[in-house]
Formats: structure tokens, sequence, C-alpha cells
């Protein structure tokens, strides 16, 4: 198979998402457009489309960030759920899926940076999916925003600090607020470029210490995320 990934900083690496595509030898592409590096023009050859988190928000202009263009990752994402590819979104990636569907994102109720706990919904946990999540994984997190529910989206998994987690925009299309991928060597790459959000860690419930996020093991939730990319894939290559 074919996985393209759209990038939008070094620091948000795609970590456990290209490993496991590594693993299975896919062909791998990439879009890092914070190197200048255009969209795919033609999604025809690409079976998974994987959009990378990143600093902006879908909101963000190219006035504030030249190589990041909203709009036009939007029009890449609709077309490829529109000609039937797996379309994965990572934080901004699952906020910019909301807005190609229609669905502005919006403000998490909390600032979530850390390893903490996501619930399954009755929905996630009746989607075969998602089937060895259990009722409840301590997963990564980094994001102060959430993706927007179109009326047709699922959730699939909430926390205690943000009530869109995972979502089902469809039979291949899911977003992740999430972060399954991270590594000890993506987190040392966030904790490098994102100095300013450990200010006051004191005023957030759901911050961890730079200290702590290097002591996470991160092993579990990429078996996890293996797995879910398994069986997605399986889903995509059934007749």
């Amino acid at each position: 198979m074919h996985v393209h990934f759209i990038i939008h900083e070094a620091f948000e690496a795609p970590g456990a998402y290209e490993q496991w595509a590594m693993m299975h030898h896919h062909t791998i592409t990439y879009s890092r457009v914070y190197l200048g590096e255009s969209l795919p023009h033609h999604i025809d050859k690409i079976d998974i489309l994987i959009i990378m988190g990143g600093p902006q928000s879908p909101s963000t202009t190219q006035q504030e960030c030249a190589y990041f263009d909203s709009i036009a990752e939007q029009g890449v994402i609709l077309s490829a759920i529109k000609a039937g590819k797996m379309v994965i979104g990572v934080c901004l990636g699952a906020q910019l899926i909301g807005e190609a569907l229609g669905a502005n994102h919006a403000k998490s109720p909390e600032k979530e940076i850390g390893k903490f706990p996501i619930t399954l919904t009755e929905i996630g946990k009746a989607n075969p999916l998602f089937a060895d999540f259990g009722s409840a994984l301590e997963v990564g997190h980094w994001h102060n925003d959430m993706p927007g529910l179109t009326k047709d989206a699922q959730i699939i998994a909430y926390s205690e600090g943000c009530p869109r987690q995972i979502i089902a925009y469809g039979e291949l299309v899911y977003g992740f607020q999430c972060h399954l991928e991270l590594t000890p060597k993506v987190v040392d790459l966030l904790i490098a470029n994102s100095q300013k959000e450990f200010s006051h860690t004191e005023k957030y419930r759901f911050v961890d210490t730079q200290d702590k996020l290097r002591s996470h093991n991160y092993t579990e939730m990429n078996q996890k995320l293996f797995t879910f990319l398994d069986k997605l894939s399986q889903l995509y290559l059934s007749p």
C-alpha cells in the first residue's frame, strides 16, 4: 500500500505511524510543508492519507504561517475521503478533517500534555477496529483544541479533559485528538520545541512535567495503534 504523510513541523513527527508503515514495507511519501514540499496532486495512487499535528490551528492564515495552507489541505482531505481512501488525522490533522467536512474545531475544555487515560464510548467499544483498546487506555496528549463534529460523526473515545479524543467520521476516516504515535524520540522533539508550554504547568490538571513525559512507557499504546491500522487496512482491502 501507499501511505502519504502531511507533516507540518519536524517536531510533530509521525512516530509509530511511520514505524507501522515501514514494518509492512508500504510505500511512503511525504508532504513536509515546513520544508516547502507540495501537497499531493493526485489521490488515486494513495491508499492512506495521514495528516499530522502542529502548533497551527485550522484557522491559521498564511499570513500567520506562510507554509501552512489550511484550505488547500482541507481540499486534499476531502478528495481522499470522496475517493474512498483511508484518512487519519492526528491532533491538528483531526481538526482539519472536521473542517473539511463542515464541522468547526473548538477549544478543548482542558489543555492536555502528557499521558492520561481515554475512555471508550459504547459506540467505541462496539467498533471492532478498537476491540483491543479495552474500555480505557492510557495514551499520549499534546493539545489545546479539539475537532468539530459532523452530524454523522461518532465519538469513539473521550478523556476527563476533552470530550472528543477519537472520532469516526466515516468507515475509513478517523480523527485522533490524542497521540498514540508518540515515542521517546518524538517526545524529546516536542519538549525541545515547546518550552513555553511548560511555563505554568501547575495551573493545569492534565500537563505532565518534562521529566514525567520522558519517563512514560509508550510501547503499549503504539501496539494498540498498530492493531487498529492493521484492521483498518483489512477493511479497506476487503471486497
